[in-house]
């Protein structure tokens, strides 16, 4: 008897759940209430003809060593990985930038008396890439594929940010590379669990890169839906779903939704404990996203900084570690830390000839609706004298207009739910099977489940595996 499944939401996740659950025999139908699948992995030329703008995510770390994505073979259907000469790059007010390179010895001898301490806390990620992916993407409360890799991954990443800067490095360019890294976790970076981030983007930008897909984000969501057209897969966009009664019959439904919107579907059956944690579920930071278009390169003071995928516009360690407190305070800083991306630089598919498309978001307080462009415009000009005269075009969008394009970015955030306390280990409720809702058949497998945020499709990956066990499959 064929096995059916019904997946509510075409986001990275989604899909690869649906892919997951199709190489097995299941019968799969997704629903998405948008237009076009992808969730927040979309592309679209909002800075006018010719130009690609990532909508959500633009750089890779975590989608180029996807263990779902590899075991897909996304490149046989067409995506293509773009690398440029630096993963990442930070600005500092002397004029210098601290680079970060695409292999571990060249980064740690640019940084002189700091070069052993940061040869220790990356050499395991930058050596096993994979492996160390393989054990970060998976639930935290269970036993990892690569046990002592975790444990020395676990010894280092446990500590908070600030203090392990501090401790470990002298230089303001090795602090200010770890810190920018740390940032990525949207989280004071005097929490505990915030060196986890420094240390895995580190390692893998120094190893896998930090890289963007060739023609936008939208390239891995292309090559996941040629995968699941093999399968038969059908997919209905423009199709929301609000009473799960009123969907067809099947063994399993899987929910591409964080809890907000999980608990305002009708017919879920979801009641108890479970429905009372996914009420407490607390929401991140939200981004502030601003998007150029300029008439050449961004004219910042280091000219290798051109060179770099991701520039970490936040200054030195004091200034990350303010601009992150201000927003876990709910206040917006005077100089918001900034992720910034230069997909053109390395895709001339991206942007008219002799013109760059630049991304770029800040860290605010959930909800905020100040105007922050304007900050994020000093920012860049700080370290980058003269960005503004390059300006052709610009598009912004507020955390709560992120949110109107996609209900799962509640207040702007990008993750699916904080990483504060509990909920970076147990996501989304305090139990050894994150991906059941405790209500027979139904499953959630969104970023709000391990391992959190990313276009890398490993909450499908293994919610879907969830439920081949309790099918009796594969």
């Amino acid at each position: 008897m064929t096995r059916t499944a019904i997946v509510v939401g075409a986001g990275p996740n989604g899909l690869a759940a649906a892919a997951r659950l199709a190489e097995h025999g299941v019968q799969v139908t997704v629903y998405e209430q948008a237009g076009k699948v992808g969730g927040a992995a979309r592309s679209a030329d909002t800075l006018g003809p010719g130009t690609t703008v990532d909508l959500g995510a633009a750089a890779h770390p975590f989608g180029v060593g996807s263990p779902a994505f590899l075991h897909l073979g996304l490149e046989r259907h067409g995506l293509r990985w773009l690398r440029h000469r630096y993963p990442m790059a930070h600005p500092l007010d002397n004029g210098r930038s601290a680079v970060l390179h695409p292999d571990l010895e060249t980064t740690a001898a640019e940084l002189g008396v700091d070069a052993a301490a940061w040869r220790t806390l990356h050499r395991a990620v930058a050596g096993h890439p994979l492996e160390s992916l393989e054990n970060a993407t998976g639930p935290l409360l269970r036993i990892p594929p690569h046990p002592l890799l975790m444990a020395g991954f676990g010894a280092r990443a446990l500590w908070p940010a600030d203090g392990l800067a501090r401790l470990a490095f002298r230089t303001e360019a090795a602090r200010a590379l770890f810190a920018g890294s740390a940032a990525h976790s949207m989280l004071p970076l005097n929490h505990v669990f915030t060196s986890g981030f420094a240390v895995l983007f580190g390692g893998l930008g120094q190893s896998l890169g930090w890289p963007v897909a060739r023609g936008g984000t939208n390239a891995i969501i292309h090559a996941l839906v040629q995968q699941l057209a093999l399968d038969n897969v059908v997919i209905h966009t423009n199709s929301p779903v609000g009473d799960l009664r009123e969907l067809p019959a099947s063994d399993a439904v899987l929910l591409d939704l964080t809890p907000r919107q999980v608990l305002e579907l009708a017919g879920t059956g979801i009641g108890g404990r479970y429905a009372s944690h996914l009420r407490r579920w607390k929401y991140g930071p939200g981004a502030f996203k601003v998007d150029y278009l300029l008439d050449g390169p961004v004219p910042w003071r280091d000219e290798r900084t051109s060179h770099a995928g991701t520039v970490h516009v936040g200054g030195s360690l004091a200034d990350v570690i303010q601009a992150e407190r201000d927003v876990g305070r709910g206040k917006v800083p005077a100089r918001p830390f900034v992720m910034l991306a230069q997909p053109s630089a390395a895709d001339e598919s991206r942007a008219p000839a002799g013109q760059q498309v630049i991304w770029s978001y800040a860290h605010v307080p959930n909800g905020c609706d100040a105007d922050v462009g304007p900050l994020v415009d000093r920012q860049i000009e700080r370290f980058a004298p003269g960005f503004g005269d390059r300006v052709i075009g610009r598009v912004e969008t507020p955390p709560r207009a992120l949110e109107d394009w996609n209900p799962n970015l509640v207040g702007g955030d990008i993750g699916g739910g904080s990483l504060r306390g509990t909920q970076q280990v147990l996501r989304p409720a305090p139990t050894l099977r994150p991906y059941h809702t405790g209500a027979p058949g139904l499953y959630i497998c969104s970023s709000s489940t391990p391992p959190g945020g990313g276009v890398h499709g490993m909450a499908g990956w293994h919610a879907a595996d969830a439920v081949l066990r309790d099918l009796g499959i594969g």
